[in-house]
């Protein structure tokens, strides 16, 4: 289901591009930065806006913290007292109630300890995503693309001569990394 937080349109929109000289290129990097971006920042963003997400917890918490944010909405909350076989659906309001990114007890002062005792089934995610993230998944595609997949960058020394230079570093460009660690979900 992995969606691509840009599209190449956008790209080469982006970068000024209108010959197809270059799109085996950018269909490569778009999916491998969107992964790499998810990956980073530990949630999808826009996988789960309008597809279902289940995750499946433990209790022992006042409050259960979910994956996919920002939520947009939550469909249910089920506990199981058989380890996840089968599942009996919490009430709303009675039961938890959603707050900001998180699913709370109110009727308890944690959701007992169950193992595999809680599944919450919600929606989560942007759409569209916000212009940050996406400049930010724009430019680290540039980045990919200018240095080669960052592996080395050349550069011409006379008409003869190409210096290779490898790139030692494997920190993201600090602007970009700036903006993606504002997105990095901490589930602690």
């Amino acid at each position: 289901m992995a969606t691509d937080l840009v599209t190449k349109a956008e790209y080469k929109t982006y970068m000024g591009i209108t010959s197809t000289n270059s799109d085996s290129e950018i269909d490569f990097l778009i999916p491998k930065v969107s992964d790499l971006v998810k990956s980073y920042c530990r949630r999808t963003f826009v996988d789960y806006y309008s597809n279902i997400k289940v995750e499946v917890f433990d209790g022992g918490f006042r409050e259960i913290l979910l994956k996919e944010t920002p939520v947009v909405s939550v469909s249910s909350v089920g506990y199981s007292e058989d380890y996840g076989r089968t599942y009996t659906n919490l009430v709303k309001f009675t039961d938890w109630v959603v707050q900001g990114d998180s699913i709370i007890s109110i009727n308890t002062p944690v959701f007992p300890e169950a193992i595999n005792g809680y599944k919450v089934s919600y929606f989560g995610g942007y759409d569209p995503i916000p212009g940050d993230l996406k400049l930010a998944v724009l430019d680290l595609i540039e980045y990919y693309s200018r240095n080669n997949g960052a592996v080395h960058s050349s550069r011409d020394l006379n008409p003869n001569t190409t210096q290779i230079n490898y790139v030692a570093s494997t920190n993201l460009p600090a602007t970009i990394k700036r903006v993606l660690d504002q997105y990095v979900a901490d589930f602690t």
